[in-house]
């Protein structure tokens, strides 16, 4: 299986490369199943309804979230009505959504999606190891699915990295979302479950972690309230892992970073 996570949009210029490029990634990498990270989507805060029909529209097959899943509130009621949004599951139990589903690539093969939210210098939230182990004790690779993707949104290397080695041997990829900047460890671990840190932004890099530079700069130097962060509008980069499975065991085989357009360096998994 052929799969893709997009890291974490950011704005309209986050929007755009995501929906000039992804259908052409689609094509190109001959991908089964899409993941994007859209919590910073609106204007760098949050996502609302129309945003998220927009991503689906562009290839994604699920979108996850993080800390912003909120910050615009028209999106609660949207979780009732659209199971391929997903925000972190250690969220409290009365929390509107969920985070974990089970969806189908494009050839009918089952994907389960687990999403998280690391507690180190973040929300104090439930315990994300407890959250994946109960989810694993109902799904399994090659025993209900072909593959688990997991989004992990955290600050700290260190806990996304004991995640990781946690899930080990038991869930295809774990990569991180959150921090903006795409980390240089992809790697397979020594159980067969890709991983990488940070996947990076899908947003302007000519920026503060995709935010204007000259309002980000000055509350750093003045330590006063300064105007509204928004989100810079530059061109994007697409940030991205790609990650391909073994059929017969649902563990990776190989993962790549993405990187297209933009600032940076490019990066393009050969096919």
């Amino acid at each position: 299986m052929r799969l893709l996570i997009c890291g974490d949009v950011v704005g309209r210029s986050g929007r755009s490369v995501v929906r000039d490029e992804l259908p052409r990634l689609r094509e190109t990498l001959d991908l089964d199943f899409v993941i994007v990270n859209g919590e910073n989507a609106a204007g760098g805060f949050g996502i609302t309804p129309k945003i998220c029909d927009q991503l689906f529209d562009s290839g994604a097959d699920v979108i996850t979230t993080g800390n912003h899943v909120f910050d615009q509130r028209e999106i609660i009621p949207h979780f009732d009505r659209e199971k391929r949004l997903l925000r972190p599951d250690n969220y409290p139990l009365a929390t509107p959504g969920r985070g974990w589903g089970v969806f189908p690539d494009r050839r009918g093969r089952k994907v389960l999606v687990l999403h998280a939210m690391g507690r180190l210098f973040m929300d104090p939230l439930d315990d994300p190891f407890a959250f994946a182990a109960r989810r694993l004790a109902e799904d399994g690779l090659m025993r209900t699915v072909s593959a688990i993707a997991v989004d992990f949104h955290g600050e700290a290397t260190s806990e996304k990295m004991a995640f990781a080695h946690f899930l080990d041997g038991r869930v295809s990829f774990v990569v991180g979302t959150h921090t903006h900047v795409p980390t240089a460890d992809a790697q397979i671990l020594p159980g067969g479950t890709a991983y990488q840190t940070d996947i990076g932004m899908c947003g302007d890099y000519d920026s503060v972690i995709g935010m204007k530079k000259a309002i980000s700069v000055e509350r750093f130097v003045r330590k006063m309230p300064t105007v509204r962060l928004e989100a810079a509008d530059g061109p994007a980069t697409l940030c991205a892992a790609f990650v391909e499975t073994d059929d017969s065991t649902g563990l990776a085989a190989r993962i790549d970073p993405l990187r297209i357009g933009g600032r940076l360096s490019a990066a393009l998994p050969d096919r």
